[in-house]
This record gives C-alpha cells, sequence and structure tokens, in this order.
C-alpha cells in the first residue's frame, strides 16, 4: 500500500527562513498530519551510544501488546517520561470504510492520520514523552469490526540519560577501540551561525537530512542532483526494507545561532534503494514525497580530487543534532582541510582525509571543498584524521543513476 505526504505552508514564530516550511502535513496511505511552528526539542544532545555498524543508537525498542477496536478501547496513551521521540510499530491494522487513526504528541501539535497501513510497519516519530493513539470511526455506532494492534514502542533517549564516554563512529580498518573523532576541541557550528557570515555554505546545508533507521539509529544523507536521490553510507543500510523505515528529516536546524529553539522538520519516508556498495560505502535511495523536499536545493559530486591543504567544509548531524557545520567559522586556520586524496579506506587509495570534526551520527555527510562548493568526499570513517569516499570515484559508479 503507498504512502503519499502534502505541506502546507506555514510561519515561523521567532525566525523566518526562505524556504521552510513551519507547518508540515504528511500523510502514509492518504493520511495526514501536522507539526507547527518551533518547538524546545529534547532530541539536541541526545544520547548516543556508539552502534557496532557505525550507525548512532538514540533510542531503544519496548515490546507491546495493545490492542485498539474489536471491543477495546479506541483510544490508548503512551507515556514514558523524558523520552524525547515515541514511534509506534503495528503488527496489524485493520480499518473499515469510514475510519482512520491518529498518532499524535500530547498537545495534537504534531499529529498524523492514518486511513490504511501495512502491518509490520512503524508510524512517524512524535516529538516528546507521550504519543496518542486514537480510532476515529466514521462506521454505524457499535460496529468493532475495526482492529489495530500495537506490538512494540521506540522511545528516544532523555538528555539525562546522556553517556560521559565519546561517542564513537565507524574506524576505517586498523583502528582499536573508539577514537575520539572530534580532533582537538569542536570547532563546528550551528549552521544558522553561517547564515550571514558564509550564506553559501548555509544554503548548501539545507540539503541535508537527519535519518531516523528502525525507529532508533542515526545517520545524516543528503539530495545528490536535481532529482528524487539521497544518498549516505552503505553501513547506515543497503536496502529497500530498511529504506522504507527510515525517516528522513529536512530542516532539521537550529533557529538561533547557539540557541536551543528548532525548526520542526519536514519529515518524509525513505522508499527505494536504487543502488549500494560496500567498498566505496555508498547507498543511493529515494523518497517518497519527493515535491515536499525539492525546495531544500541539492548538492553535486566534484569530479576532480582536491589537493592537500585545500579548505573544505561539512554540513552533519553529529550525534542526532540539528545540523552543524564543520570548517572555518571560527576555526583554527587549515583545521578543516585535505590532509591526504590518496589515502585507505576501504580499499587502497579510495578516501579523502581531514580533520574536521565528525561524532557518532555524521556517517552519510557531504564534505564540500569551499573552492568549488561541490562535495568531494562521503564522510564515512573517524579516527583523526576522519575520511571519506572520493567524489570523484562515486561520480564514475553513480553518474548513469543521477
Amino acid at each position: 500500500m503507498r504512502r503519499s505526504v502534502s505541506i502546507i505552508a506555514g510561519v515561523c514564530a521567532a525566525v523566518t527562513l526562505i524556504g521552510m516550511a513551519g507547518v508540515l502535513a504528511w500523510t502514509r496511505s492518504g493520511d495526514t498530519g501536522r507539526a507547527v511552528g518551533i518547538w524546545h526539542d529534547p532530541l539536541i544532545n541526545p544520547v548516543v551510544t556508539p552502534a557496532e555498524d557505525g550507525r548512532q543508537h538514540v533510542g531503544e525498542v519496548l515490546a507491546l501488546d495493545k490492542l485498539l477496536g474489536y471491543g477495546a478501547p479506541d483510544r490508548e496513551v503512551f507515556r514514558y517520561p523524558a523520552a524525547s521521540y515515541v514511534k509506534l510499530h503495528f503488527s496489524r491494522m485493520v480499518l473499515v470504510a469510514g475510519d482512520y487513526l491518529t498518532v499524535a504528541d500530547a498537545t495534537g501539535a504534531e499529529s498524523y492520520r492514518y486511513d490504511g497501513l501495512e502491518s509490520g510497519r512503524w508510524a512517524m516519530s512524535v516529538t516528546g514523552d507521550t504519543a496518542v493513539l486514537e480510532l476515529h470511526r466514521g462506521t454505524q455506532p457499535g460496529f468493532k469490526s475495526a482492529r489495530i494492534h500495537v506490538d512494540k514502542v521506540a522511545k528516544g533517549y532523555s538528555r539525562q540519560d546522556q553517556v560521559t564516554k565519546p561517542t564513537g563512529q565507524l574506524l576505517r580498518p586498523g583502528l582499536t577501540g573508539r577514537e575520539e573523532s572530534v580532533c582537538g576541541s569542536d570547532e563546528s557550528k550551528d549552521a544558522v551561525c553561517y547564515r550571514s557570515a558564509d550564506p553559501v555554505a548555509y544554503t548548501r546545508s539545507k540539503a541535508i537530512a537527519r535519518l531516523l533507521i528502525n525507529g532508533t539509529e542515526l545517520c545524516t544523507g543528503w539530495r545528490v542532483g536535481a532529482g528524487n536521490r539521497m544518498i549516505t553510507n552503505n553501513h547506515c543500510f543497503d536496502n529497500s526494507d530498511e529504506a522504507y523505515e527510515t525517516e528522513v528529516w529536512f530542516n532539521y536546524q537550529c533557529a538561533k545561532c547557539g540557541g536551543y529553539e528548532v525548526f520542526r522538520p519536514t519529515k518524509v519516508w525513505g522508499e527505494k534503494v536504487i543502488t549500494t556498495d560496500h567498498v566505496y560505502d555508498y547507498t543511493l535511495f529515494t523518497v517518497e514525497n519527493f515535491d515536499s523536499v525539492r525546495k531544500f536545493g541539492y548538492l553535486t559530486l566534484d569530479t576532480a580530487r582536491p589537493v592537500r591543504g585545500q579548505e573544505l567544509y561539512v554540513p552533519q548531524h553529529p550525534a542526532g543534532e540539528p545540523t552543524r557545520i564543520a570548517g572555518r567559522l571560527g576555526d583554527r586556520a587549515g583545521t578543516c582541510a585535505v590532509v591526504s586524496n590518496a589515502f585507505d579506506g576501504y580499499t587502497a587509495k579510495s578516501d579523502v582525509s581531514y580533520n574536521c570534526d565528525t561524532e557518532g551520527g555524521s556517517s552519510g555527510s557531504p564534505v564540500l571543498s569551499r573552492k568549488t562548493d561541490k562535495v568531494v568526499a562521503l564522510h564515512h570513517f573517524g579516527g583523526c584524521p576522519n575520511s571519506g569516499v572520493r567524489a570523484d570515484l562515486l561520480y564514475s559508479k553513480l553518474k548513469y543513476f543521477l
């Protein structure tokens, strides 16, 4: 059963950003939802327990056994104190004509409507510690054929649950342990800090997205080319089933430099994997409701290898935070620059290396040249130097798909 998405334009309360909607409405199998304005987000500085595969865990899955309809209540509240988000999973959803289901936060400001959904699928997450699930009946009074079964829930860790050890990420072959990949002091900044100081870098950062995979894990992805194409790492996911259960969040950015309020993101679902490769660590995929995210722009691959010392910048979601950019705004000269353009990744000389600050959750981020504002690498390894797969190699493999 297909899913579709629609956007309703809105106004942000504190900061107006060009091309960004303040109200989000999406549908899955013809469903609608809304998410309004700017909100204080507990996902900033979330718990980020390192995942063995390089993805970052920011939540946990709990087993449930809750029924709605067919003699059971038509409304259930799922509350997990201090959780940063709640995401429900349906093992069964049977609705009759005229009935629909909503999943909303405690205030109703973020709400998603379902007219139908395949069994064994996740709902879109709602922000905060409460999800309200409600069956709305359009049938005759007393008609109880609708049946919904919730078999598990993903809840995001709270800020109080943060771990004190470094947030690791996938390390290049040969390294052991969890080497810190913030190289020295962290000199990355909120993307909005660049809006006036470096408007090109700020504009480019809009093309990246926060990926919430299978309800609890994080990576970064970005639009590559003008069409419906997204790219991330193969180690983030490598098949259409996982793409289909991945939330792709655009415009997850702080509204104010150094602030805590962020714009509510535009969320779409991943759709299908077009091509993927382990050695060069890429996955090219599409998203549903592409028209709703087209306005955020796209990045292009640089077909030339950068030279040693060439300045770089990296828009990313380190530790799942709102978009940050590493590179040159207040950093030390040469901190975020090419160390080597023939660095060993999974294979010899496949990577570009650099000391730009990254963390777990940055996997899949674009590494851009300040000279061309094109992508010169797809970030995938930490270890100081950190490294990404060379864009010229990626272009030769992906040009027929873009």
